[in-house]
């Protein structure tokens, strides 16, 4: 085992960007995260927390608000160098505490990394019970990631592999 990172978890700022999109970047190529535009990321910065070591940003996590007691976990990743010393956990303990705050009471979570997740309350599931009026309304969202939830046949490609889960808070 390694030596803990001392690394400290805050919201992201827009000069994280840079450091976000260098790590979303690494694992891209194995498919682990799907890539994301500069802008993007711009836009969603207040969705973000980062976990920094330095000026380095070493570790984040995104939480996404679907409705009015679901949100999802996205670009949950930590660097490599940075990994097994408890970064994602710190990081996902922050986002679950956000989720809480905003009154959300479902967390959800599409992923290759079961075992991670499951040490943290998450189970996997099919699929996640939606109101049909519920499930009308988000179809009407341009997101990808919503897409991705409702598990729409356009952007199957994207989830192959992974796995669904749920968290109850």
């Amino acid at each position: 085992m390694t030596d803990p990172l001392l690394a400290e978890v805050r919201r992201a700022r827009t000069t994280d960007v840079p450091g976000i999109r260098a790590l979303v970047d690494t694992f891209t190529g194995d498919r682990r995260l799907l890539a994301k535009a500069m802008v993007n990321l711009y836009e969603d910065v207040q969705e973000f927390f980062v976990a920094v070591d330095g000026s380095e940003v070493v570790g984040c996590g995104a939480l996404h608000v679907l409705w009015e007691d679901l949100a999802e976990v996205r670009t949950l990743a930590v660097a490599p160098t940075a990994q097994g010393q408890g970064v994602g956990s710190a990081l996902l303990h922050r986002l679950i505490e956000n989720a809480r705050e905003l009154g959300v009471h479902r967390l959800f979570c599409l992923t290759f990394e079961t075992d991670f997740f499951g040490r943290h309350g998450f189970v996997p599931v099919d699929e996640v019970a939606l109101d049909v009026d519920v499930r009308a309304e988000l179809l009407q969202s341009p997101d990808e990631g919503v897409a991705e939830f409702l598990d729409l046949a356009r952007v199957k490609p994207n989830t192959l592999g992974n796995t669904r889960m749920l968290a109850q808070l």
